[in-house]
């Protein structure tokens, strides 16, 4: 059985957090609850290697280098950053992360 790959939504401008949350650092980014980002939580989630393959992230192009730095900062290699041209709601998203696993092994399972 393969290992399931999950996939990390972190596009938004976090705007309804407004002024923790800004367009250059949007809450999935910031440390709301603990002491790390949401984003760092959701990749300590699965990082199970014997459960989980590497995760696959959707961002917006502006958030590449953060996505990078902070799965760094927590040790967790990424299976691929798919980057959002334009936004284009979770449908879109999903769909291109499902392409990008079944293009790594055709018998993927995700988890959004």
């Amino acid at each position: 059985m393969s290992v399931v790959i999950p996939v990390i939504l972190a596009g938004g401008q976090g705007t309804r957090l407004w002024p923790k949350s800004r367009s250059a650092r949007p809450k999935q980014f910031i440390d709301l609850v603990g002491e790390t980002s949401l984003f760092q939580q959701s990749l300590e989630r699965v990082k199970d290697a014997g459960r989980y393959g590497a995760p696959i992230v959707i961002t917006n192009a502006e958030y590449r280098f953060l996505v990078a730095e902070q799965a760094q900062e927590r040790g967790i290699a990424l299976g691929a950053i798919l980057l959002e041209p334009v936004a284009r709601n979770t449908a879109a998203a999903i769909a291109a992360a499902a392409q990008v696993a079944v293009s790594q092994d055709e018998n993927a399972s995700v988890g959004i």
